[in-house]
């Protein structure tokens, strides 16, 4: 950052000011909520809007802290994709989740014994179309994956994955808001095409780039 633009002090304390302030307005749309039970959406507007008003604070004060003093704050909010406001309803009847975790095969071989095992032991997770299902489980990674992740869910997969040969990547996982429950099948053939960042209610990430960022932030 050149001279011409570099933050000073005097900058950094009128962020830390604005923050209070925010965090003042974010406490008092809560009381005032609080207080009156009935208030409905207006009042949980109310909150939210403050809340990204105490984010947008937050992060000016951070970055000015960063630039002048080289140091951080402790507090991290959560973000959706592109920043994009929530604009969906106060109150959601129905949620849709999202979720994303990349996986590299790093023991192949462990893969293929774990499959070739299960379809010995429950050959209906194989494919029944295969006569030697047991033996194709245990000679191709394709059908190995078949079998393991027909088998178990992908919470199980996500717990045992160093049993299976497989290594942790990226992962994901979206909450968003929805006006009603889905039909049943309507969205099977492109499940994810209905992704709306603004109807994200929350959002976690899980990435090993968070944990290199973390590191140059340290030396």
């Amino acid at each position: 950052m050149s001279d011409a633009v570099q933050p000073h002090a005097a900058e950094v304390r009128a962020a830390a000011d604005a923050l209070k302030e925010a965090i003042d307005r974010h406490l008092a749309a809560i009381e005032r909520r609080a207080a009156s039970p009935g208030a409905g959406p207006e009042a949980d507007a109310s909150v939210f809007a403050a809340f990204n008003e105490m984010a947008a604070a937050g992060e000016a004060y951070d970055e000015l802290l960063y630039d002048v003093y080289d140091e951080v704050t402790p507090f991290e909010v959560p973000d959706t994709e592109g920043g994009a406001p929530y604009t969906g309803p106060a109150e959601p009847d129905a949620l849709s989740v999202f979720i994303r975790r990349d996986y590299t095969v790093v023991e192949p071989r462990r893969l293929l014994a774990q499959a070739q095992r299960v379809a010995e032991l429950d050959p209906e997770a194989a494919d029944e179309d295969e006569p030697d299902a047991p033996e194709t489980a245990g000679r191709s990674t394709h059908a190995a994956l078949t079998v393991l992740f027909g088998e178990f869910d992908p919470d199980e997969i996500a717990s045992r994955h160093k049993e299976f040969g497989l290594e942790e990547g990226d992962a994901t996982l979206w909450v968003l808001a929805a006006d009603e429950p889905a039909e049943p099948g309507e969205w099977l053939a492109a499940p994810f095409d209905s992704v709306d960042p603004e109807r994200v209610v929350c959002r976690f990430d899980i990435s090993e780039a968070f944990e290199e960022d973390d590191l140059d932030a340290i030396d």
